[in-house]
């Protein structure tokens, strides 16, 4: 009797979950650029309704944090976009969101599990990349995807300077 009960529980509380899991697969390549004093890009990776540019969620933010006392914080306001839509009302760091600035090569993120995924509304979006380095440029590139995935697709863009191929693949 315990055991049916213990099943029935778990099925009841398994179909009132969102069932709007899926994998999303972000590939972001930081271009190692030949100038004199090459500085790490920040990066920030945020969520945004394609309608109206609403601000949606965080998913990664990379900047230097190892610096004593936080002061790689100080820099992520050059990351201008993200800035004024997010990072200025966040305390860093953000656990399973901030984490270390990367070195020059292809990075993959998996999201499938992110927070700001589980609380998005259904609808079209676009998932932001912005890239700025100290003593370099600044670069934003958007990626459009649906939420819930129903069929499996990829975008991919290509930044000019900052930031390399960006791709973003989706598999309900």
């Amino acid at each position: 009797m315990q055991l049916r009960y213990s099943m029935a529980l778990g099925s009841a509380v398994a179909l009132s979950a969102p069932a709007w899991a899926a994998e999303l697969q972000l590939r972001v390549e930081v271009p190692r650029l030949t100038v004199a004093e090459y500085h790490t890009p920040y990066v920030a990776v945020w969520l945004q309704s394609a309608a109206d540019q609403k601000f949606a969620g965080n998913l990664a933010v990379w900047y230097d944090v190892k610096k004593r006392d936080n002061a790689g914080t100080k820099w992520l306001k050059d990351m201008r976009s993200w800035w004024r839509v997010s990072g200025r009302t966040l305390e860093m760091p953000v656990d399973g969101v901030s984490g270390a600035t990367r070195a020059p090569g292809e990075h993959t993120l998996n999201l499938g599990n992110a927070k700001a995924l589980a609380e998005l509304p259904p609808g079209q979006y676009e998932l932001l990349i912005e890239a700025a380095r100290e003593g370099g440029g600044r670069e934003v590139v958007k990626v459009p995807f649906a939420w819930p995935v129903k069929m499996a697709d990829s975008s991919n863009v290509k930044g000019e300077h900052e930031l390399g191929a960006v791709s973003l693949s989706v598999k309900p």
